[in-house]
């Protein structure tokens, strides 16, 4: 039996549209209503956008104080990136607002392109990003049209493999560290084969050593308690 007050690490498997506060939410109200205690702390370590699915880990009781150590795990991720099209957001939240040829992209230059991207450098987050901005979350200001300047922050990828070739589309599994914004890279691989790029898919498969193999949905975690809220 899990002890949710002394501190549990649990793992899901988000779903697309739900918000990472909506996952850790279900998860409170889960926990609470089965214990009948209304002040158990949960908490995850580390956002997914709405539109991303996988891995997230959650931390409930004394075990939060632990979140900070997650965060700073790497990540893996599996995403589709779409060539001579893009976004706002730089993914399927904004509607398409750029085109471009890209019918110049081979398996062959974007193997090349991609060899540029691993390392140590300095990313520039996108716009649609819960970056603070004087008291103000980036996305927020995006929504409404405002236009702001955002500095660049040190990350390193590990590795990126292609794991698709379908033009426009391709799939791509990046190993990257922390702070990592996978919507930069496509806006970036975008501008290097010039054209322009937006995510339709991304998925999160690993934090450190935990696998979404390993993860639940929330679903499943509620019928552990054989509850319906």
């Amino acid at each position: 039996m899990k002890n949710f007050e002394e501190g549990e690490i649990l793992l899901f498997n988000k779903d697309l549209t739900w918000t990472s506060f909506d996952l850790v939410n279900k998860a409170r109200n889960i926990i609470r209503k089965s214990l009948n205690k209304r002040n158990i702390k949960v908490g995850h370590a580390g956002t997914l956008d709405p539109l991303a699915t996988g891995l997230m880990i959650v931390c409930t009781g004394k075990a939060t104080k632990t979140i900070d150590q997650f965060m700073g795990l790497n990540k893996t991720y599996i995403t589709t990136i779409e060539f001579g099209r893009s976004t706002p957001s730089f993914d399927l939240e904004t509607e398409v607002d750029q085109t471009k040829d890209y019918q110049h992209i081979t398996k062959e230059l974007l193997l090349q392109t991609l060899q540029q991207f691993e390392g140590a450098q300095d990313q520039i987050p996108p716009m649609f990003s819960a970056i603070n901005i004087n008291g103000k979350r980036a996305y927020q200001l995006a929504r409404k049209g405002i236009v702001a300047e955002l500095k660049s922050k040190p990350i390193t990828i590990y590795k990126i493999e292609l794991l698709e070739f379908d033009l426009p589309k391709v799939t791509l599994q990046i190993h990257c560290s922390k702070g990592t914004y996978i919507r930069s890279i496509a806006r970036d691989l975008g501008l290097a084969l010039d054209t322009v790029a937006y995510l339709t898919k991304l998925e999160r498969t690993q934090i450190g050593d935990y696998h979404i193999d390993q993860a639940i949905d929330i679903q499943q975690f509620e019928n552990q308690f054989s509850i319906t809220l």
